[in-house]
């Protein structure tokens, strides 16, 4: 499926990725001014042991242990100072408790013997913390500010692959596709815009290309696309409504949505 979007983004004139990608970071930018992490830290390391327990559940259950943890264990020192079993418990609701309170503890363990109790700001520092995989190593350095990657969860990978952006399906070669095409400076931001789309327009089952503000760039759109050869070509990078306004002053009836199967 991916591999047709990228495709079919050629056929229909939409232009090259490194092109595409700009205009698709400015107009997301504008539509989710507010899209930033959504998990609730006050240091660095709030960060990391957030980012560590939000594997395999919601950010907002992660923020609701999250609370009284961080006033129980304020330091790396204080997460070694109870049995592990205690930790266990008071993360217990996040799930995958016990695998999650190892690699809590092992972490600390390498803070304090390596890095003075800090959190490391790089990539490479950050990967060799027990637990610590490249994705939550990248959401650590992007919201420190130093962003060295792009964070591709289940969001940016359907969203990027639905947009042309790639034709992998492995998370890292996802990654390496995307740093290639989105400019740095927007290797922070880019992923929580992705993110934001996914849940608010852009669902798994049940995309909402009419509401959606990049459509005219998607090439897996289900409205009607500009050809490369249409009057109105160019205008798909200029405004995301602009050839559908076009049709419509021209007399031309927009093209809709198929009917949608009753529940």
């Amino acid at each position: 499926m991916a591999r047709s979007y990228v495709r079919e983004a050629r056929r229909r004139g939409l232009g090259r990725r490194r092109e595409r990608s700009g205009p698709i970071v400015e107009r997301l930018a504008e539509e989710h001014s507010d899209a930033t992490i959504a998990l609730r830290f006050r240091s660095p390391l709030e960060l990391l042991v957030s980012v560590m327990l939000s594997a395999q559940t919601t950010d907002v259950n992660v923020n609701r242990v999250s609370g009284p943890l961080f006033e129980k264990y304020r330091a790396p020192e204080d997460y070694l100072a109870v049995p592990q079993e205690e930790l266990e418990r008071d993360i217990y609701a996040t799930g995958f408790f016990r695998q999650k309170a190892k690699s809590i503890r092992g972490s600390m363990r390498v803070l304090l013997e390596e890095f003075d109790g800090e959190v490391p700001r790089r990539l490479e520092e950050l990967v060799r913390l027990p637990g610590v995989a490249r994705k939550t190593a990248n959401v650590v350095a992007a919201e420190l500010g130093n962003a060295q990657g792009i964070v591709v969860d289940t969001h940016v990978r359907r969203l990027s692959q639905r947009l042309g952006l790639t034709r992998q399906e492995d998370p890292v070669k996802i990654e390496r596709d995307l740093q290639k095409i989105v400019p740095r400076p927007d290797w922070a931001r880019f992923p929580h815009l992705l993110i934001w789309h996914g849940r608010r327009i852009c669902g798994a089952r049940r995309p909402l290309c009419e509401e959606c503000v990049i459509e005219s760039l998607c090439p897996s759109s289900r409205l009607a696309a500009p050809r490369a050869s249409d009057a109105q070509d160019g205008q798909a990078l200029a405004h995301p409504r602009a050839s559908s306004a076009a049709s419509t002053r021209a007399g031309a009836t927009p093209s809709r949505n198929p009917p949608r199967p009753s529940p």
